[in-house]
């Protein structure tokens, strides 16, 4: 599994250095999410990713990230999955941005693509 990771790992950081420009940011994201019914638990996922992020110009700016995802339900054994995003958003205004995000989850930890979990993040933010 150590050895997937880096692999994983290793490969995120080889595309995304490939994909942005030089002054890009490397970093490192934890992010949980979680359901409950009430202050029931039901099911979260931790992600434990290494990404790049940068601009492209004035007013885009890109990201990619991935690594290991730690699933866990209520009463199962936590599992890890991989999973990873790209993104992006745009100044429209100096108000107005709109971003975009693309992310996929492995399922028993297979690549084939027509077996990821695929989902997509659209959005405007406006600031008053």
């Amino acid at each position: 599994m150590i050895s997937t990771l880096l692999k994983v790992a290793a490969g995120t950081i080889a595309c995304a250095s490939l994909a942005t420009p030089s002054f890009a940011g490397v970093y490192a994201n934890v992010e949980n999410n979680a359901g409950f019914t009430g202050s029931d638990f039901n099911a979260g996922s931790t992600d434990l990713h290494i990404g790049v992020e940068g601009p492209v110009s004035d007013s885009v700016s890109l990201y990619i990230q991935g690594g290991p995802s730690l699933q866990h339900a209520d009463g199962v054994d936590t599992d890890t999955e991989y999973s990873g995003k790209f993104g992006g958003s745009i100044a429209v205004t100096e108000r107005l941005g709109v971003y975009a995000e693309v992310s996929a989850l492995t399922t028993d930890q297979d690549f084939e693509f027509d077996n990821l979990n695929v989902g997509t993040k659209l959005g405007a933010k406006f600031a008053f």
